[in-house]
């Protein structure tokens, strides 16, 4: 018996099979956002909520437009005010201003020339080239498509009338006033929240990377661990900057908002959000600058001299004590308690400046057996230090001109190490909200 071989590649699943895996992994997405959506608060909610808010827009628009306007014009209301219901009622109303100019000038203009001259293609080729220029303009920002959608209603039914020319324009402001008017009184969006769960996440990624240093720090340094973290500490500011654009949200969220009234912390609450993630986005410098520090040492001659356990292990105890003050300053913005997080931040440093105390001993026994070896600790001593200093600038006096030799001799080493950490920094961008 012959066998013929399947012209299908060994283990390769056909374009059918993909296409049934990805459905279903698309699938099964929507159901788990839809599932976050249900259970709390969040951004999916959001989305939903929104989506809601819109249909329902168009819904009114239409029946009031069908009630208050010829049955020809009905359909520009909900045109206009499903596009409204915006991200944050100010989003609404500017918008709808801009796109209620340029549906204006976009009729006006078509009309205005259809009348007289009477012949609907000659004025589109003269009209739409015109709207289109002008829908570049500025002040109508990204609404300025709509200068050319509304010639093309105007033209497209063949003839235009000053009555129909005003109708249009009466069916866009209804439709403008009811969308903006649904989403700044039902649940109007806020999104302190996601400005809350930005600076979390930021606080935790930098505890993560941090404690994660301290317990591998004592370990044979393997490069391949050594650049992970390093590159998790580079991603660190792509995490810092979303939560910054959240913040931007969240403040744009509350103008011309209804339910600013119960946010009567709002402003306060944003501007101690926009300072911790300022204050992390220095943290994260001096932390890229410890994972360069570290990476250069792994990648360094084998002759040079790397400290023993009896560096690394206190060096490690630091890096945790530094932790907790991540974790400590995180809850004095975003916690339930921020005054008991303000007293664990200044008990977490005391134990920094205890570790530091008893690493600075070690180091110094460790230069006289291998000076070569301070090399490397004495720039990682200092981003740590520097690391701790920033989240609680209290700090600072007491370790910044402590007179440790090892630090002083190797400014230049410390320099380079921030540097780089900038690099590192900088690197990466990051997506939006």
């Amino acid at each position: 018996m012959v066998h013929t071989q399947s012209a299908t590649r060994p283990g390769r699943p056909s374009f059918a099979t993909r296409a049934v895996r990805a459905a279903r992994a698309e699938t099964s997405w929507a159901v788990r956002a839809l599932r976050r959506a249900w259970r709390a608060p969040g951004r999916e909610r959001n989305i939903v909520l929104q989506s809601a808010k819109a249909a329902l827009a168009a819904v009114l628009a239409w029946l009031a437009a069908a009630w208050l306007l010829p049955d020809a014009f009905a359909l520009m209301a909900p045109w206009v005010a499903v596009v409204l219901v915006q991200a944050t009622v100010y989003r609404s109303v500017w918008q709808g201003l801009q796109q209620t100019l340029a549906i204006t000038v976009g009729t006006v203009f078509a009309a205005a020339l259809v009348i007289p001259l009477g012949h609907p293609v000659l004025v589109m080729i003269i009209v739409l080239p015109l709207t289109t220029l002008l829908g570049n303009w500025p002040r109508f920002g990204s609404q300025g498509i709509y200068a050319s959608t509304a010639a093309l209603f105007t033209l497209v039914p063949g003839e235009a009338t000053l009555d129909s020319t005003v109708s249009r324009i009466l069916a866009a402001l209804l439709g403008t006033a009811i969308g903006v008017g649904v989403n700044a009184l039902i649940l109007p969006p806020s999104y302190l929240r996601n400005a809350r769960e930005a600076v979390d996440a930021a606080v935790g990624e930098a505890r993560e990377i941090v404690t994660e240093i301290a317990d591998g720090v004592d370990e044979p340094w393997e490069y391949d661990r050594l650049l992970a973290w390093h590159e998790r500490a580079r991603r660190l500011p792509r995490t810092i900057r979303s939560g910054q654009e959240s913040i931007g949200w969240g403040q744009e969220s509350l103008r011309f908002n209804p339910a600013r009234r119960r946010h009567p912390d709002s402003v306060r609450l944003t501007a101690e959000y926009d300072e911790a993630l300022t204050t992390l986005a220095r943290a994260a410098e001096h932390l890229a600058g410890l994972t360069h520090t570290l990476l250069e040492a792994a990648e360094g001659d084998e002759e040079t001299p790397r400290p023993g356990h009896d560096v690394t292990r206190p060096y490690a105890g630091f890096l945790r004590e530094v932790a907790t003050a991540v974790d400590a300053y995180g809850r004095t913005v975003t916690g339930d308690d921020p005054e008991g997080a303000r007293a664990e931040l200044h008990e977490a440093a005391e134990g920094a400046r205890r570790a530091q105390d008893r690493l600075r001993a070690a180091l110094s026994r460790h230069a006289v057996a291998a000076p070569g070896g301070l090399a490397v600790f004495g720039p990682l001593l200092a981003e740590a230090r520097r690391l701790t200093a920033c989240l609680l600038p209290g700090s600072s006096g007491g370790n910044g001109n402590g007179g440790d030799g090892g630090d002083g001799r190797h400014e230049e080493e410390d320099g380079d190490g921030g540097d780089n950490g900038d690099e590192g920094g900088n690197g990466n961008r990051g997506d939006a909200v």
